[in-house]
């Protein structure tokens, strides 16, 4: 397995691991760190587009409902 794959892992551990909580500022913060590591992994593919793009907005779309609205 090369270290790109376990970036690649990881960032799937973290999504996995979001979608199982009930806490919503929870599932953010876990989800945003997988969004930045999906984010991170799709630049090691060489630019893998389609990765970067969705994972960078959904990792805005968390910072926001994060830091800037308040729920």
């Amino acid at each position: 397995m090369t270290y790109v794959e376990m970036v690649g892992y990881l960032a799937s551990i973290f999504l996995i691991i979001a979608f199982t909580l009930k806490n919503m500022r929870s599932l953010r913060i876990v989800n945003t760190l997988g969004c930045f590591t999906f984010i991170v992994y799709g630049v090691l593919l060489d630019i893998a587009w389609p990765i970067v793009i969705t994972n960078g907005f959904i990792f805005i779309t968390n910072l926001y409902y994060l830091f800037l609205k308040k729920e």
